[in-house]
């Protein structure tokens, strides 16, 4: 059974920072791109950051370009966002996904990703 669970999400208080993880199993982790994506209350899928199998390659979207970084170790099976100098706009649902082939630019259409978590709420607000 294919398994992606987040963590790490929360309350924070604009300019701080949290770390989101994504715990996969159930596929061969290390051939898929994973990306995060996220949703904010009343608006539809946005990509954020995509990271190739192999963790060489990665990009973000320009909302968070400069503000966040993903990782990830493939011993592990575990994809990580490190999210600095949030903004009450980051508000939303953090979900990873899974998808086969890395694209530099990530997709919001979910039927584009392969597997899915169930996302991590992350708020930011003072």
């Amino acid at each position: 059974e294919v398994q992606l669970v987040e963590s790490g999400g929360g309350l924070v208080q604009p300019g701080g920072s949290l770390r989101l993880s994504c715990a996969a199993s159930g596929f061969t982790f290390s051939s898929y791109a994973m990306n995060w994506v996220r949703q904010a209350p009343g608006k539809g899928l946005e990509w954020i950051s995509t990271i190739n199998s192999g963790g060489g390659s990665s990009n973000y979207a320009d909302s968070v370009k400069g503000r966040f970084t993903i990782s990830r170790d493939n011993a592990k099976t575990t994809v990580y966002l490190q999210m600095n100098n949030l903004r009450p706009e980051d508000t939303a649902v953090y979900r990873c996904a899974a998808r086969l082939y890395y694209r530099t630019t990530g997709s919001d259409d979910p039927s584009d990703y392969d597997y899915w978590g169930q996302g991590t709420q992350v708020t930011v607000s003072s």
